[in-house]
């Protein structure tokens, strides 16, 4: 068999854990099992992570799409000419205040606008049940785009998690290994100098 741990025709480097071998210890094959049980979890952590979560997003986004509706405004101001950009809100656009009824009363607020538009034009806000302002849903199309990219990312960061707590558990095992070895060395070390003088 070569050093590289071949077996059979077997290209798997860890294979050598599962032969039949009186040299194996209890602890490589303690390391196959965990080897195995650490990929099984991160393909289950990976693939069930992920969708839970893409679905999770998907819902909260329909929740926010039933939730908000198409409302009609009146500007109170004319919007400038520069377009601005409020912090977490995106680029481009105007910000000025607007005016509509929801469930038979005033509301005012900010809302984006284009550039140079006049006080008296009406525009398309969206707000939730009680009549306050609310952000543009997404479309369905944006929000199925939204969950998979969420979902994929918290998959893999759930495998990734799998992974790191697995090499932590064969680092622990690795150091165990270490230690046996060095108490069997101490009992045999000094037996070895006094054959070998």
């Amino acid at each position: 068999m070569a050093a590289t741990g071949r077996i059979r025709g077997t290209r798997w480097p860890g294979a050598w854990r599962w032969r039949r071998n009186p040299l194996r210890r209890r602890s490589d094959r303690l390391e196959a099992w965990l080897v195995l049980g650490i990929w099984a979890f991160v393909l289950l952590a990976g693939v069930f992570g992920g969708r839970a979560v893409a679905g999770v997003v998907d819902q909260a986004l329909a929740a926010h799409r039933a939730r908000s509706h198409a409302a009609r405004a009146v500007l109170t101001q004319d919007a400038g000419r520069t377009p601005t950009a409020l912090p977490g809100y995106g680029e481009g656009g105007m910000w000025a205040q607007v005016s509509w009824t929801a469930s038979g009363s005033p509301h005012t607020g900010l809302a984006r606008v284009q550039p140079g538009t006049k006080s008296g034009t009406a525009v398309t806000v969206w707000t939730d049940r009680s009549g306050a302002l609310v952000s543009r849903p997404a479309t369905a199309d944006q929000a199925r785009t939204q969950a998979q990219v969420v979902g994929t990312l918290a998959g893999m960061a759930a495998a990734a998690g799998v992974l790191v707590c697995g090499r932590l558990l064969r680092g622990r095992l690795d150091r165990r290994r270490m230690e046996a070895w060095d108490r069997e060395w101490e009992w045999v070390g000094p037996q070895w100098r006094r054959t070998a003088g």
